[in-house]
């Protein structure tokens, strides 16, 4: 069945990018050039707490409210340091936008180890390269900045999509775009039920790339390190 593939579609976040250091960390250095001492841990935290707030009370940044992305991560940037008792409104407007600005930098990401070389293999071997992200709009920039957006026909993020991972509508967008049948393509990811089921559910071939796999993932259809990728696909 593998032989029949001709495209490829790509989660970006854990599968071929990683932020360099964790959230709390860069958000403790933002607020340190403005003189605002703060614990990294306790800026995570705090992330973690707003993200999923805001993810609950606007999914898929708030498109369907009006919102949009730019909106959606100020407010998540400005309620992470409000938890952490930062009330001058000044300085947490500085804050969110120069967090939303280096988020989109390779100075945030870096490649995952084999991402260049399994991506380069891939395309060696004449397959058709997409992107399908729960992201938004600053994934072109990131992928340009981190040198991977030359491997890539199309990059599908749920913000231009309109539907977020497991919807299989964000699936059917990047089969229309590379003009192939769910059969004739495959999806890789790092996440059971975004990437490697939903995937499937839309009839397409997935893998998924993981150090330790859910029991209901077919062991050949897991990816220890992205390397494994290319000796699965065949010579």
């Amino acid at each position: 069945a593998m032989l029949s593939l001709r495209l490829l579609t790509w989660d970006v976040k854990d599968t071929l990018l990683r932020l360099r250091e964790p959230v709390g960390e860069s958000y403790a250095a933002a607020a340190g050039a403005l003189g605002v001492r703060l614990r990294p841990e306790a800026l995570g935290s705090a992330f973690r707490q707003a993200y999923s707030a805001q993810q609950r009370r606007f999914p898929n940044y708030g498109l369907a409210q009006g919102l949009g992305s730019r909106r959606w991560w100020l407010a998540v940037v400005e309620q992470t340091f409000r938890l952490c008792g930062v009330r001058d409104e000044r300085v947490l407007a500085r804050l969110a936008e120069s967090l939303y600005r280096d988020f989109c930098s390779a100075r945030t990401w870096e490649a995952l180890p084999g991402a260049q070389e399994t991506l380069s293999g891939c395309r060696q071997r004449g397959f058709r390269m997409g992107v399908v992200s729960n992201f938004d709009r600053r994934l072109e920039q990131v992928l340009s900045q981190c040198n991977l957006r030359h491997h890539f026909e199309f990059v599908v993020t749920s913000e231009d999509a309109g539907f977020a991972k497991p919807d299989r509508r964000i699936f059917e967008q990047a089969l229309r775009l590379g003009g192939v049948r769910p059969e004739q393509a495959a999806h890789v990811g790092d996440d059971y039920v975004r990437d490697y089921a939903a995937a499937r559910a839309a009839g397409m071939h997935s893998f998924l790339l993981a150090a330790t796999a859910p029991p209901q993932a077919p062991a050949e259809h897991v990816l220890p390190s992205l390397g494994h990728l290319l000796a699965l696909l065949g010579p």
